[in-house]
């Protein structure tokens, strides 16, 4: 494994080393994986670096820190010749995941503060007075961000929109906006970060278990 770094492979690998199972289901952006212990089915976040640093996401933004706040995380380390991993509780990684939420949260908050503020005038100038818009009008607001479903659902004046309904979108849109230039580009997990953790060489399927059982039991 430590000579093949194609994330599906790693991923595999590893789902296969400690006897965890992928729900299909779950696509790119769901779980990477799931361990079934007492009862309980645990979902993991699986990473591996060759680097030190633990490499994220694209466009880190806070639905990550909702959908981390509860992983259990299984950390790949394939460094200078050696092969170790680290299993990361949800309070292992929660100092992490809290810092970069107060990174981001000012920004997060300017997002819904700002389109308040957007009126009637301000739409006007943007995309001109009218007494109806059209579907067109509206998909140059708000672009692909919009199935075409969700543009018919929104229309209020039979296949058109209204000035007040504009309003919604263009509001809408700048909330987009101003959230996607909130997020982070792929923010590393410093190598320090995982300084005096155990690190798991051996009975790897046996071994994250007791540190699972562990977690739970000082839960209690």
């Amino acid at each position: 494994m430590a000579n093949n770094f194609q994330d599906d492979d790693r991923e595999d690998a590893m789902i296969a080393l400690f006897d965890l199972y992928k729900d299909k289901t779950e696509g790119r952006s769901g779980i990477d994986a799931f361990l079934k212990i007492d009862g309980k089915t645990i979902p993991f976040e699986l990473k591996t670096t060759s680097q030190g640093s633990v490499t994220t996401v694209r466009d880190f933004g806070l639905d990550h820190i909702r959908k981390w706040e509860n992983k259990h995380w299984l950390i790949g380390f394939f460094i200078e010749g050696r092969e170790y991993y680290k299993y990361g509780s949800p309070s292992m990684m929660a100092e992490w995941i809290k810092n970069k939420e107060k990174y981001i949260s000012p920004d997060f908050k300017l997002a819904k503060l700002v389109p308040a503020k957007i009126n009637l005038e301000d739409m006007h100038s943007i995309i001109g007075k009218k007494d109806v818009y059209t579907y067109s009008d509206a998909k140059a607001i708000q672009k692909m961000q919009y199935k075409k479903e969700q543009y018919l659902q929104l229309q209020d004046l039979g296949q058109c929109y209204s000035p007040k309904r504009m309003l919604e979108i263009v509001k809408d849109r700048a909330q987009y906006l101003i959230e996607r230039g909130s997020t982070l580009n792929n923010p590393h997990i410093p190598f320090t970060y995982f300084d005096g953790w155990t690190e798991i060489t051996e009975n790897h399927a046996e071994q994250l278990r007791i540190m699972v059982h562990e977690y739970f039991k000082g839960l209690r």
